[in-house]
């Protein structure tokens, strides 16, 4: 369908979204295509437009709720906020004159608690594997001091990953201690740098410049393979997944957005605001940071249970 490819384009060029969301968007309009070719003849960008209805639209939520493979609630929630901006593109075209998809009924979804890996863990891989400068010791070398610095910079700067791939070397300010990144819908935002992080990207650089035999320029990107490609999202999560397995207290779920919770539970237990914490991460509104409230809220109860003299004898009245 061309107004498929039509739309994928604007989400590419004028939204800026990422290539991993616009390839979700292409799924579902996708999947939604099959799904009303199943019933009748779709051939044209205008016979798939009026199948954008309550009716059809409907019927596709009960095929993914009930049918043989029945999807998450959140996995239908996505589908059809996919769909809703795929609607809104078709009314700026002309296709449609209102947005079907707001008239339909959403399921429940569950309020997931982040997993997040805490500081005396994070600071046990960090005793372990201290900032070296393997510069001289061939890719083993190199692959231990890619593994030190990536998850150095998630964890310090809760970035996300594709803005961690997307770093470029003149986006660093040593002078300031801070970097310019790049986030949802190309938004830059400055984050702080610990001094120590600061001094840690810069013996990165050098064993780059060693390993590559020249200085490289302030566009190239800051974090590269030991072949001098740049980082694509598999060897982030691969890095991040190798480096924090060898470490005991880590449980569960090891992937650069489990650090980036990690920061932002950590920052919320050190009394930071939610304002400030939702400038950090490039959240567009405060709904999104507000999930990190549950370690505060945990924490007090635990608080209360340890302190309270009701608490202590379960409630009852003491003497």
């Amino acid at each position: 369908m061309d107004i498929i490819d039509s739309y994928l384009s604007y989400l590419r060029n004028v939204r800026r979204y990422s290539e991993r969301t616009v390839s979700i968007y292409e799924g579902v309009l996708k999947d939604y295509l099959a799904f009303v070719s199943s019933k009748s003849v779709v051939d044209s960008d205008e016979a798939f437009a009026s199948t954008m209805n309550i009716s059809e639209i409907r019927e596709y939520e009960v095929h993914m709720l009930d049918g043989k493979t029945p999807k998450s609630a959140r996995t239908v929630n996505l589908h059809l906020s996919a769909l809703s901006g795929f609607c809104r593109y078709l009314m700026q075209q002309g296709f449609l004159k209102s947005n079907p998809v707001k008239l339909i009924a959403k399921p429940k979804v569950e309020k997931r608690i982040p997993q997040f890996i805490s500081n005396d863990a994070m600071s046990e891989y960090f005793d372990a594997n201290p900032a070296q400068d393997c510069s001289e010791e061939g890719k083993q070398g190199y692959d231990i001091l890619l593994e030190r610095i990536v998850i150095s910079t998630l964890y310090a700067t809760g970035i996300r990953r594709a803005e961690l791939i997307g770093m470029l070397i003149g986006d660093v300010d040593f002078g300031r201690n801070v970097v310019k990144v790049r986030g949802k819908g190309d938004k830059m935002r400055e984050i702080p740098l610990v001094s120590s992080l600061s001094e840690e990207i810069l013996l990165y650089l050098k064993a780059v410049e060693v390993m590559c035999g020249r200085k490289r320029s302030l566009t190239e990107p800051l974090f590269v393979t030991y072949k001098g490609c740049p980082l694509y999202p598999k060897c982030v999560d691969r890095i991040v997944k190798s480096g924090l397995g060898g470490v005991r207290n880590i449980k569960g779920r090891k992937s650069p957005h489990v650090l980036r919770h990690s920061l932002a539970t950590e920052l919320m237990n050190e009394g930071a605001s939610l304002n400030s914490i939702k400038e950090l991460l490039g959240h567009s509104s405060l709904a999104a940071t507000q999930v990190y409230t549950h370690s505060s809220i945990a924490r007090l109860k635990d608080s209360y249970k340890r302190a309270h003299p009701r608490a202590k004898n379960g409630g009852k009245n003491g003497d």
